[in-house]
């Protein structure tokens, strides 16, 4: 059943929302944003303070609920979904953050699986842009990259590195790994 479900993961401006809109748009997979840009959009937009700069525990608690609201509807809709970060990425969001992890969140990533095989997207200088969603800098993509290859391998996940090259080549290395190449058009 979560076999359906592939994350990938891995710091910020690393290129995994280019490469899931390739594979969405390009190959017809079904894709799951990345929670955190969502929610910082919606709260910028509403005045709210759930922000990784205004309250760190709220936006952790907002990214948990997404993420699990998410998989339980890519799980109802059958097929196969790409993640934008899964609920392990919220666990490590929290442990960088110094936060105080919630039991649910423990349970929640013990629990809710995704396939086994996650791709890290690695921390790419030559790539990396700050936005009005993205503020942190450079080395802190670095260290974001490590935390969620760290929690996913915790939890027993197997980490499959994306290549430093470009998107359509980016898009046949997650085609083969998945064995799906042969849907891409």
């Amino acid at each position: 059943m979560s076999e359906s479900l592939i994350v990938i993961t891995g710091g910020p401006g690393a290129g995994k929302s280019t490469l899931l809109d390739r594979l969405h748009r390009h190959h017809g997979l079904n894709v799951v944003e990345e929670g955190g840009r969502a929610i910082i959009r919606e709260q910028l937009a509403c005045a709210g303070d759930a922000l990784p700069w205004a309250n760190r525990e709220a936006f952790c608690q907002a990214m948990f609920d997404h993420a699990r609201t998410t998989r339980e509807r890519a799980l109802e809709a059958g097929g196969l979904w790409l993640f934008d970060r899964g609920l392990p990425d919220v666990l490590g969001y929290a442990r960088l953050c110094g936060l105080s992890i919630p039991e649910p969140l423990e349970t929640a990533v013990q629990e809710l699986r995704y396939r086994r095989t996650v791709f890290l997207a690695p921390a790419w200088e030559a790539i990396y842009r700050n936005d009005a969603e993205r503020r942190q800098d450079f080395s802190e993509a670095q260290l974001t990259a490590a935390a969620m290859a760290e929690v996913y391998e915790g939890l027993g996940y197997h980490i499959v590195q994306l290549p430093l090259a470009g998107l359509e080549e980016r898009a046949a290395f997650v085609l083969e790994v998945l064995g799906t190449a042969h849907h891409a058009h």
